[in-house]
């Protein structure tokens, strides 16, 4: 019988700035709610200078969040792609049919007397994973080159899916269903414009600089030195947009505390069953350990940055949209390491317990140095 991971060290292997990362946006939310009540004229001053109808403030701190991440984007990994067919379109099928579409229903099932809240969830449901997903796949002995290239065509295929599905969920499949939107409907093309605007520069600034890096420096000195240095930056911009999100929402969340908690359970709800349905996908399809691991954390995160993006750049920093997008990230940091542990535990349960049934096991794996090593054969693992 194989014996166990030592998985209890997940939360110790991340970074002191990304295991805080909860407690880092409490803060912001904090900070942000006593600068409302003491500077009550912020918003008028915040919005006297804008970028695609976004405060030029938050446009920058929104630019910061994504410019990091997409830096960290494989994109050389791309041309995989071709000896992927099975998992590609897996991935295709779950980040941007059931994903979206589950999203959907829970929106409109758990806070269906709060519009602006529901199409805040909705945005959320359809802003696919990026580079975040990467530590969690390391921390879940994942396969990291199937994730970086699963992360690299979601953030290429976001720029052309994005506006399109955000125009059928919001506008189009409720009027079909006959759902009452109160009158509510989005511009395909203003989603379009903010989507080109806070995906579009920071993913050609993070191709170019990957692209420059690697060529002039290399890989080492591009993914040990320059990407470590420039990675706080998005939490950095993260903490910002959060702090004036907060204090532009301060009278809204201090009369209404509880709408946070009615935000957090429709994407608690969201992230577990993603998560359980990708596993399971991938388990069905023989993908072994490693690549269901990729597919299901992939499918099971998603771009908070791009979603509080467009939150703020369609409906405004003091909408209950933006509200919506920022406990995004509050709620999916802590269940994602959560769901990391689940994956660790599945690896255990069902693949290497299963390759020691079929004697093809020949050692316990282990956690070294951040990466993980196992022998077993990898039909299974």
């Amino acid at each position: 019988m194989a014996s166990a991971v030592p998985d209890e060290g997940v939360a110790k292997r991340l970074s002191p700035l990304d295991r805080y990362l909860p407690l880092w946006i409490v803060v912001a939310m904090g900070a942000g709610l006593g600068l409302s009540a003491a500077a009550p004229g912020l918003e008028s001053a915040l919005g006297s200078v804008a970028i695609g109808g976004t405060s030029l403030p938050i446009a920058l701190g929104l630019l910061l969040m994504m410019y990091p991440v997409l830096a960290r984007v494989r994109y050389e990994e791309l041309g995989r792609l071709r000896g992927e067919r099975g998992l590609f379109v897996s991935s295709l099928v779950l980040n941007w049919l059931i994903g979206p579409a589950l999203m959907f229903a829970l929106a409109w099932l758990m806070p269906p007397d709060e519009p602006a809240y529901r199409t805040g969830l909705i945005v959320v449901g359809l802003a696919r994973c990026i580079a975040m997903v990467l530590i969690w796949s390391e921390l879940a002995c994942a396969d990291r080159e199937t994730t970086a290239i699963l992360v690299a065509i979601n953030s290429l295929f976001q720029i052309v899916a994005y506006s399109l599905l955000g125009y059928f969920y919001l506008t189009v499949l409720p009027g079909w269903l006959g759902l009452d939107t109160q009158g509510f409907s989005v511009d395909i093309w203003e989603v379009a414009r903010t989507v080109l605007i806070f995906l579009g520069i920071p993913l050609a600034a993070g191709f170019l600089t990957r692209v420059v890096g690697l060529r002039r420096r290399g890989a080492e000195w591009y993914e040990k030195r320059f990407l470590p240095r420039i990675g706080p930056i998005a939490l950095y911009g993260l903490l910002f947009t959060i702090v004036l999100l907060f204090a532009l929402q301060g009278h809204q969340i201090s009369s209404r505390p509880l709408d946070v908690v009615r935000i957090a359970v429709p994407l608690l709800a969201y992230f577990v069953l993603m998560f359980g349905l990708s596993f399971a996908w991938g388990r069905a399809a023989g993908f072994g350990y490693p690549r269901t691991a990729s597919l299901a954390l992939t499918a099971a995160s998603n771009n908070f940055e791009l979603a509080i993006a467009v939150a703020i750049g369609v409906f405004g920093a003091s909408s209950g949209e933006a509200l919506a997008g920022v406990v995004g990230p509050l709620i999916e940091v802590p269940v994602l390491v959560g769901l990391v542990y689940v994956s660790l535990w599945a690896r255990r349960r069902w693949f290497i317990a299963a390759a020691a049934a079929d004697g093809l096991y020949q050692r316990p794996p282990t956690l070294i140095g951040g990466s993980c090593n196992a022998t077993a054969s990898t039909r299974q693992t």
